[in-house]
């Protein structure tokens, strides 16, 4: 059926209807694949990170229990709105209630800014672990790190509620066809009937805020890092720390830039096609929780040994597990 792709003609205003990628309906299902490629690796990797660390002693450490926060933000990033986008592109199931939207949107933005804020965590983290490695225990002791994120949650609370109220209280006019593949606030917002300025720059400050600031202090702690490492004698140890920060660095951007340039083309009205603004938009929510537990998980050799002493201890006929040094390796 075609009725989809359609703007409805008596949609109900506490039901909208989300059009998946404008423009794109007849690839919908082919976009789907790595789309549900990408949630599915979102799910094993983060899960199989989340099972590591809470299993092995010798990861609760501060950076573990940081990664531990990212694993579960992504999940729940992820799961907001991967299943919904992958119903549209395969049952074409475009209905959603106003209440359930709402509470989409809540999820998906709050969730970006928790995980903005723990990216600056993780690269302090770095940065005390390199930099000041002797008093990196005493510096990130346990109520610290639960500080932190208790912080990065607070944060993302007070920022993104206001938003949720002042759309809900503004009158939504029909069709309710929201043109994106999930509810986006700046594309939800396009429905509405009353005076919409406040969300809009509120919204606009609040992303360029969390953006610009979050984001300078990681390259701050980053640009540190470098000069430390710059400092060691080994180039093996140099071109390694090179490659890890790259890396991290790579990930970021794929966090930062494509959320932020998608906002900003809605906001200005730039021509740009609708489908790739939408596509900028599920960019940085799929591709970085597929990605940051290979990065920072696999990547790491403390996780790399957990999973093998975990391994070990499920195979107690090949003679049991070789206990390793158990040092923080933090430098």
């Amino acid at each position: 059926t075609t009725m989809p792709l359609s703007r409805p003609a008596n949609t109900s205003l506490s039901e909208l209807h989300l059009t998946g990628i404008p423009g794109l309906q007849h690839l919908h299902h082919w976009i789907s694949i790595p789309f549900c490629i990408m949630y599915l690796i979102t799910l094993a990797g983060n899960s199989t990170l989340l099972c590591l660390i809470k299993a092995d002693p010798s990861l609760h450490l501060p950076m573990f229990l940081f990664l531990s926060m990212l694993a579960v933000i992504d999940l729940v990033m992820s799961t907001s709105i991967t299943p919904k986008m992958l119903s549209i592109f395969w049952f074409h199931s475009t209905a959603i209630s106003l209440d359930a939207c709402l509470t989409q949107m809540y999820f998906v933005h709050a969730f970006s800014v928790m995980e903005s804020g723990l990216l600056v965590a993780m690269a302090f983290d770095r940065y005390v672990a390199i930099c000041n490695p002797l008093r990196y225990l005493s510096i990130l002791t346990s109520p610290v790190v639960a500080a932190i994120g208790l912080a990065t949650l607070l944060r993302a609370v007070v920022f993104m509620s206001p938003l949720t109220f002042q759309i809900r209280r503004l009158p939504l006019c029909s069709p309710a066809v929201v043109d994106h593949s999930y509810c986006e606030h700046m594309a939800v917002l396009k429905l509405a009937c009353g005076d919409a300025a406040f969300s809009n720059t509120y919204s606009l400050s609040v992303s360029t805020y969390v953006g610009s600031v979050d984001s300078l202090l990681i390259v701050l702690s980053y640009l540190l890092i470098l000069r430390a490492v710059l400092s060691l004698s080994s180039p093996q140890a140099r071109k390694k720390a090179f490659s890890t920060c790259g890396s991290h660095l790579c990930v970021m951007a794929l966090f930062y830039i494509p959320g932020l340039l998608s906002m900003y083309m809605q906001s200005y009205h730039q021509e740009l096609p609708p489908h790739v603004q939408v596509l900028l938009a599920n960019i940085y929510l799929l591709i970085p929780p597929a990605f940051n537990p290979l990065i920072y998980g696999i990547r790491t050799k403390q996780i790399r040994d957990g999973a093998r002493r975990a391994i070990s201890r499920r195979r107690p006929m090949a003679g049991g597990a070789v206990p390793g040094l158990r040092g923080t390796g933090l430098g």
